[in-house]
């Protein structure tokens, strides 16, 4: 890895020669975001490695998911090995000088690194929608447990709270249809199976306080270089849903929390989405827009997003189109499918006149790559075929012990290690069904006391009825009209008119939790 101040990042070179090229990445061009794309054990991670050691050593702090567990060997001083300098050799290339850069290690299990948590309010129906894998009317359902949930100043902060208010609100279902529409007990049954699924999946780790503070992440040490911020997903990987919902939250707490910067002379953080297919697989089309609008605003927040994956028709074209940075390390054409991808990949890629980009994309060996970065004026660069230069830092995992010792001298040490768990919506449901069981066993205890009164009342003669009844006017008429009938036990229409609009002005006097569901452009904002 090098850097130039006039050029960027060298992250890759081409064959020794007379004039071999050369690919920087302008950092002002980094939240243009990018692609890294390729076929399984052709390099990918490097390249990621490579990239993340660029930034951070222009002060830039990175955020990446360890997919497979060998990205933490950027927090060690790398070596260069005999296997590594005869390939070095081999290439023309010259070795990095070897250096380790400050890193931060995340885990959502708090099992590998300091515990990720957010709020249910916060995280939002859409994206915990995506989750629990719920279909429309479901998800609509759920729409509709939130806003009982706003509406009666309970707050969502955790999956009991959740459980608690679909019960609640399952219950009583009967008493919400009118103001809010049906809630079927099939659905309220669907989205309590989701929340037991990712319970057993360790998901309920992930809900709660203290939740992550995005600042966090855009820390620099005492030298000026940007923190690397290494999400342990090796587990997470089991729950691909959870995953990528809890990306896709990240991001859209950076879209919502930055400020409107414009075009920076470098990114104020770059996003690495790894396995970046999960993030679409089944998604609806109201998510894939929503993650579409948010790539593409979220650059004028100053930040960079770069996904990684291992065929480029793993991004929809709507996203793909933003993405102005290209790695494409090879892809085999074994299949119909695999084929379409080589061409898919070559017609994105800037033409080059003497390279034939649909040919090379199959010939790469490991660790090569064609490569297309915008230029000073935001134009792609012709297409290089280029060796991506290896990292400076320890290439694999760290051990055990050298992970125990990051977590105790990181700067967020201690800080989200305890679980907050606070009065919400359990808890005031939970006092509300004691209450009304108290009410209930008080009402009983007086019945006894009330009893000689009553039967007193039973053996008086009851009074004999008029022989005539009194002339009735127009306003008793309207009064039965209305239902207020003599003898009537049930509410009358205008009774009822009352209790509505009292409740409906309650309701809207009474605070509302606001939730951040993919930022302001979903309607919500931060509490």
């Amino acid at each position: 890895m090098a850097l130039s101040e006039d050029a960027g990042i060298l992250i890759a070179q081409g064959p020794p020669g007379k004039n071999p090229a050369q690919c920087f990445l302008r950092p002002d061009k980094a939240n243009r975001h990018g692609l890294i794309t390729g076929a399984t054990g052709t390099g990918k991670t490097i390249t990621l490695q490579t990239l993340a050691e660029g930034f951070s050593s222009l002060g830039v702090p990175v955020f990446m998911a360890d997919v497979k567990g060998d990205l933490s060997g950027i927090s060690q001083v790398g070596q260069v090995g005999d296997k590594l300098a005869k390939v070095l050799a081999e290439r023309g290339l010259a070795a990095s000088a070897p250096a380790a850069f400050p890193t931060t290690l995340w885990d959502v299990f708090g099992e590998q690194g300091h515990p990720v948590r957010a709020t249910i309010s916060d995280l939002g129906p859409l994206l915990l929608a995506r989750m629990l894998n719920l279909n429309d009317t479901q998800a609509g359902v759920l729409q509709l447990v939130f806003k009982i949930a706003d509406d009666d100043g309970l707050m969502l902060l955790d999956m009991k709270d959740l459980r608690a208010m679909c019960q609640h609100v399952g219950d009583n279902a009967s008493d919400f249809t009118t103001e809010y529409g049906n809630i079927s007990a099939a659905s309220i049954g669907a989205i309590q199976r989701g929340l037991m699924q990712i319970e057993a999946q360790g998901g309920s780790r992930f809900f709660g306080e203290p939740m992550l503070n995005i600042a966090d992440f855009m820390q620099t040490d005492a030298d000026g270089k940007g923190f690397v911020n290494i999400l342990a997903a090796d587990k997470l990987m089991a729950a691909p849903r959870l995953y990528a919902t809890f990306l896709l939250w990240m991001l859209s707490e950076l879209f919502e929390t930055l400020p409107e910067v414009g075009d920076l002379d470098k990114p104020k953080l770059v996003f690495f989405f790894d396995e970046a297919h999960l993030l679409f697989a089944d998604a609806p089309k109201v998510l894939i827009e929503r993650i579409e609008l948010v790539v593409r605003l979220v650059r004028s927040k100053g930040v960079g997003v770069f996904f990684v994956t291992q065929n480029p028709l793993d991004i929809p074209d709507s996203v793909l189109a933003q993405l102005g940075n290209r790695v494409q390390h090879a892809l085999r054409a074994f299949t119909p499918r695999d084929q379409k991808a080589v061409k898919a990949a070559a017609d994105t890629m800037r033409a080059n006149a003497g390279l034939d980009v649909a040919a090379a994309i199959t010939e790469l060996g490991v660790g090569e790559a064609l490569v297309s970065l915008l230029d000073d004026k935001g134009r792609p660069s012709p297409t290089e075929r280029a060796y991506v230069l290896p990292p400076a830092s320890q290439i694999g995992p760290i051990s055990p012990a050298q992970r125990a010792d990051l977590q105790a001298q990181s700067i967020v040490a201690g800080v989200y290690e305890k679980a907050i768990d606070r009065a919400s919506a359990f808890e005031e449901l939970k006092g509300q069904a004691a209450a009304q069981a108290q009410a209930e066993k008080e009402a009983r205890a007086a019945a006894p006391a009330a009893a000689p009164g009553a039967a007193a009342r039973q053996q008086a003669p009851a009074p004999s009825a008029p022989e005539t009844a009194p002339e009735r006017g127009m306003l008793d008429e309207l009064g039965d009209l209305m239902g207020g009938g003599r003898g009537r036990r049930r509410a009358s229409v205008g009774e009822q008119i009352l209790k509505s609009a009292a409740s409906s002005i309650g309701r809207e006097v009474g605070r509302q939790i606001i939730r951040g569901v993919l930022g302001s452009i979903l309607g919500g904002g931060r509490r």
